[in-house]
């Protein structure tokens, strides 16, 4: 690495989980498990939604966007982290580092949206069922899921613009397991008070408006359960939102953890342990999430499963 502008940076290092030498083969294995076991499921429940006409609607078309974006933002991330589990060498290129940062902050902005979206398309066919086919009409999906990935690719494109348009000559070494924003920052001897006050006003505002969608979204919903006189009608309405709740709460909560917290010497140690749930574990959670807690799903794979077993009898 020599001094002077970006461009003049030829790799990064990525320092990891420095500290934990001794345990690279078992922490190999967990993510490995934890990787495949998401891949798997997304990829399942993508397959499952478009093969099972009883799931054609507008919360499974949202759900199986939501598999994708999580296949995706994963598949950025945990393959490095991987490698550079069983390698010495963990340095990463500069442009692979500019792909990285870009592919993960498109669809992890996006998976905000997507479930703000879910949150709309819940309150709607609950507040609304008479006017729900009209509202949450093929259109009206399509676009909801392309602003979804318009926004995110706007949001990624501008951080990473701007962080990599930056001198780096106090150091090539990223403390993490990835190309993220903030350690990318913490390299460079240019002035970077633009760079954080646009993470600030960016992120303060995706995370804002998709929070309160959410919100707005399920007071609205627990206020027509409220009023409803039958308790299994209670019951029943509010588990068809149950699965989506579940999801939002591990989702956003990984996410306030990791953002509002205070900065502290221990901010950065306390970033990779959240980046790792939030980058490996939500993405593996997610699919058994709706699968658990869903009637429709686990009847749509049951009737898959039945067809394969058969198919294999006949073969």
């Amino acid at each position: 690495m020599t001094q002077g502008n970006a461009t003049e940076v030829t790799e990064f290092y990525l320092l990891g989980f420095g500290g934990q030498q001794q345990y690279q083969s078992a922490l190999f294995i967990a993510f490995l498990v934890i990787y495949m076991t998401s891949m798997v499921g997304n990829t399942g429940m993508i397959l499952l939604i478009n093969t099972d006409s009883r799931l054609q609607t507008p919360m499974y078309f949202f759900l199986q966007h939501l598999a994708f974006v999580d296949i995706c933002y994963t598949s950025a991330i945990t393959p490095k982290m991987l490698q550079n589990f069983m390698v010495e060498d963990k340095s990463i290129s500069f442009r692979g580092c500019v792909i990285q940062l870009l592919v993960y902050a498109i669809f992890v902005t996006s998976d905000c949206y997507l479930l703000a979206a879910m949150a709309v398309d819940r309150y709607v066919a609950i507040c609304k069922p008479l006017r729900y086919p009209l509202i949450m009409s093929r259109t009206v999906c399509i676009l909801l899921v392309a602003g979804a990935y318009f926004i995110g690719s706007l949001n990624a494109s501008v951080h990473t613009g701007f962080a990599f348009s930056l001198s780096f000559c106090k150091s090539n070494i990223i403390n993490h397991f990835f190309c993220d924003g903030p350690p990318i920052l913490a390299l460079s001897c240019s002035n970077t008070d633009v760079n954080i006050m646009l993470m600030v006003i960016l992120v303060g505002f995706n995370l804002t408006f998709t929070v309160s969608v959410v919100i707005f979204s399920y007071v609205c919903i627990l206020a027509t359960i409220l009023k409803m006189s039958s308790a299994a009608g209670r019951k029943k309405t509010f588990s068809t939102c149950a699965s989506h709740l579940t999801a939002v709460t591990i989702y956003y909560g990984t996410l306030c953890y990791m953002y509002l917290q205070p900065p502290s010497e221990h901010s950065q140690e306390n970033m990779k342990v959240a980046s790792v749930f939030y980058g490996t574990v939500i993405p593996m959670l997610n699919p058994l999430i709706y699968s658990l807690r869903n009637k429709e799903v686990k009847e749509a794979a049951k009737v898959i499963g039945k067809k394969f077993f058969r198919l294999n009898l006949n073969c």
